[in-house]
Protein backbone atom coordinates (compact mmCIF):
# COMPACT_ATOMS: atom_id res chain seq x y z
CA UNK A 1 0.00 0.00 0.00
CA UNK A 2 2.82 2.45 0.85
CA UNK A 3 4.54 1.71 -2.63
CA UNK A 4 1.26 2.65 -4.32
CA UNK A 5 0.96 5.82 -2.14
CA UNK A 6 4.14 6.85 -2.95
CA UNK A 7 4.30 6.26 -7.04
CA UNK A 8 0.52 8.56 -6.71
CA UNK A 9 3.32 10.87 -5.14
CA UNK A 10 5.37 10.20 -7.57
CA UNK A 11 2.93 10.92 -10.59
CA UNK A 12 1.43 13.86 -9.00
CA UNK A 13 5.11 15.27 -8.57
CA UNK A 14 6.09 14.70 -12.28
CA UNK A 15 2.40 16.66 -13.36
CA UNK A 16 3.05 20.31 -10.91
CA UNK A 17 6.50 19.97 -12.45
CA UNK A 18 5.02 19.92 -15.96
CA UNK A 19 2.66 23.14 -15.02
CA UNK A 20 5.37 24.68 -13.69
CA UNK A 21 7.48 24.48 -17.03
CA UNK A 22 4.40 25.20 -19.23
CA UNK A 23 3.54 28.27 -16.99
CA UNK A 24 7.13 29.31 -17.75
CA UNK A 25 6.28 28.99 -21.25
CA UNK A 26 2.60 30.69 -20.87
CA UNK A 27 5.02 33.82 -19.44
CA UNK A 28 7.28 33.79 -22.54
CA UNK A 29 4.22 33.39 -24.66
CA UNK A 30 2.88 36.64 -22.82
CA UNK A 31 6.10 38.34 -22.61
CA UNK A 32 6.66 37.70 -26.65
CA UNK A 33 3.28 39.22 -27.33
CA UNK A 34 3.62 42.70 -24.96
CA UNK A 35 7.16 42.49 -27.31
CA UNK A 36 5.52 42.47 -30.52
CA UNK A 37 3.05 45.11 -29.34
CA UNK A 38 5.53 47.77 -28.45
CA UNK A 39 6.76 47.40 -31.89
CA UNK A 40 3.47 48.00 -33.25
CA UNK A 41 3.16 50.92 -30.94
CA UNK A 42 6.56 52.32 -31.72
CA UNK A 43 5.58 51.62 -35.69
CA UNK A 44 8.97 49.21 -36.07
CA UNK A 45 6.95 46.76 -38.41
CA UNK A 46 10.66 45.76 -39.46
CA UNK A 47 11.07 43.66 -36.77
CA UNK A 48 7.53 41.96 -36.56
CA UNK A 49 8.94 38.93 -38.44
CA UNK A 50 11.14 38.50 -35.93
CA UNK A 51 8.64 38.76 -32.93
CA UNK A 52 6.02 36.19 -34.77
CA UNK A 53 8.40 33.66 -34.92
CA UNK A 54 9.91 34.18 -31.79
CA UNK A 55 6.03 33.46 -30.77
CA UNK A 56 5.54 30.88 -33.22
CA UNK A 57 8.49 29.16 -31.39
CA UNK A 58 7.37 29.38 -28.37
CA UNK A 59 3.90 28.19 -29.35
CA UNK A 60 5.49 25.12 -30.29
CA UNK A 61 6.94 24.47 -26.87
CA UNK A 62 3.73 25.20 -25.47
CA UNK A 63 1.98 22.17 -27.73
CA UNK A 64 4.75 19.60 -26.80
CA UNK A 65 4.12 20.49 -23.48
CA UNK A 66 0.60 20.15 -23.43
CA UNK A 67 1.11 16.72 -24.76
CA UNK A 68 3.28 15.69 -21.86
CA UNK A 69 0.94 16.92 -19.29
CA UNK A 70 -1.79 15.07 -21.10
CA UNK A 71 0.09 11.69 -20.85
CA UNK A 72 1.01 12.53 -17.17
CA UNK A 73 -2.62 13.39 -16.02
CA UNK A 74 -3.64 10.46 -17.48
CA UNK A 75 -1.25 8.17 -15.71
CA UNK A 76 -2.02 10.35 -12.67
CA UNK A 77 -5.54 9.67 -13.25
CA UNK A 78 -5.53 6.16 -13.39
CA UNK A 79 -3.89 6.37 -10.09
CA UNK A 80 -6.26 8.44 -8.77
CA UNK A 81 -9.02 6.55 -9.95
CA UNK A 82 -10.66 9.16 -12.00
CA UNK A 83 -10.86 8.91 -15.84
CA UNK A 84 -8.31 8.68 -18.41
CA UNK A 85 -9.90 11.63 -19.75
CA UNK A 86 -9.24 13.97 -16.65
CA UNK A 87 -8.85 17.46 -16.95
CA UNK A 88 -7.15 19.38 -14.33
CA UNK A 89 -10.02 20.33 -12.25
CA UNK A 90 -10.72 16.47 -12.14
CA UNK A 91 -7.27 15.97 -10.72
CA UNK A 92 -8.19 18.78 -7.93
CA UNK A 93 -11.06 16.57 -7.26
CA UNK A 94 -9.67 13.26 -7.22
CA UNK A 95 -6.62 14.52 -5.46
CA UNK A 96 -6.01 11.72 -2.15
CA UNK A 97 -5.04 14.83 0.06
CA UNK A 98 -5.29 18.41 0.47
CA UNK A 99 -2.01 19.40 0.04
CA UNK A 100 -2.07 17.77 -3.40
CA UNK A 101 -5.51 19.49 -4.34
CA UNK A 102 -4.01 23.22 -2.79
CA UNK A 103 -0.65 22.71 -5.02
CA UNK A 104 -2.94 21.60 -8.57
CA UNK A 105 -5.44 24.53 -7.59
CA UNK A 106 -2.76 27.08 -7.59
CA UNK A 107 -1.24 25.58 -11.15
CA UNK A 108 -4.99 26.08 -12.30
CA UNK A 109 -5.64 29.71 -10.79
CA UNK A 110 -1.93 30.90 -12.40
CA UNK A 111 -3.14 29.15 -16.12
CA UNK A 112 -6.29 30.37 -16.11
CA UNK A 113 -5.01 33.74 -15.23
CA UNK A 114 -2.05 33.66 -17.82
CA UNK A 115 -4.47 32.36 -20.58
CA UNK A 116 -6.73 35.66 -20.29
CA UNK A 117 -3.98 38.03 -20.15
CA UNK A 118 -2.08 36.56 -23.35
CA UNK A 119 -6.01 36.31 -24.75
CA UNK A 120 -6.10 39.88 -24.13
CA UNK A 121 -2.86 41.17 -25.00
CA UNK A 122 -3.26 39.12 -28.54
CA UNK A 123 -6.84 40.74 -28.79
CA UNK A 124 -5.01 43.87 -28.32
CA UNK A 125 -2.52 42.94 -31.58
CA UNK A 126 -5.34 42.14 -33.71
CA UNK A 127 -6.67 45.70 -33.50
CA UNK A 128 -3.22 47.22 -33.75
CA UNK A 129 -1.91 45.42 -36.94
CA UNK A 130 -5.79 45.90 -38.30
CA UNK A 131 -5.67 49.46 -37.80
CA UNK A 132 -2.14 49.39 -39.75
CA UNK A 133 -3.45 47.55 -42.61
CA UNK A 134 -6.68 50.68 -42.49
CA UNK A 135 -4.42 53.36 -42.36
CA UNK A 136 -2.07 52.09 -45.11
CA UNK A 137 -5.13 51.44 -47.23
CA UNK A 138 -6.13 54.99 -46.43
CA UNK A 139 -2.87 56.62 -47.44
CA UNK A 140 -2.55 54.23 -50.59
CA UNK A 141 -6.28 55.45 -51.45
CA UNK A 142 -5.37 59.42 -51.14
CA UNK A 143 -1.68 58.88 -52.92
CA UNK A 144 -2.29 60.63 -56.54
CA UNK A 145 -1.55 58.17 -59.17
CA UNK A 146 -0.68 61.00 -61.86
CA UNK A 147 2.07 62.70 -59.55
CA UNK A 148 3.84 63.57 -62.86
CA UNK A 149 7.66 63.02 -63.70
CA UNK A 150 9.84 65.80 -62.78
CA UNK A 151 11.85 68.31 -65.65
CA UNK A 152 15.58 69.67 -66.06
CA UNK A 153 14.75 72.23 -63.44
CA UNK A 154 12.87 70.17 -60.70
CA UNK A 155 9.58 71.30 -61.36
CA UNK A 156 6.77 68.58 -62.51
CA UNK A 157 5.43 68.36 -65.97
CA UNK A 158 1.72 67.99 -65.82
CA UNK A 159 -0.19 66.64 -69.14
CA UNK A 160 0.39 63.28 -70.81
CA UNK A 161 3.29 61.83 -68.85
CA UNK A 162 6.56 62.98 -71.22
CA UNK A 163 9.00 61.13 -68.95
CA UNK A 164 12.26 60.11 -71.00
CA UNK A 165 15.21 57.92 -69.61
CA UNK A 166 17.27 61.29 -71.14
CA UNK A 167 16.89 64.97 -70.76
CA UNK A 168 16.35 65.75 -74.45
CA UNK A 169 16.14 69.44 -74.21
CA UNK A 170 20.04 69.81 -72.88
Amino acid sequence: MTDLKERAHVGAHELSTLLWRERELLEMLLFKLEEEQLLLTAGKSRWLPFATREVEQVLERLRAAGLERSVEVAALADEWGTSDDATLRDIISGAPDDAWREVFTAHLAALTDLTAQIAGVRDSNVQYLRAAARSTQETLARLNPEAGTYDTRGTTASGPSTAHLFEKDL
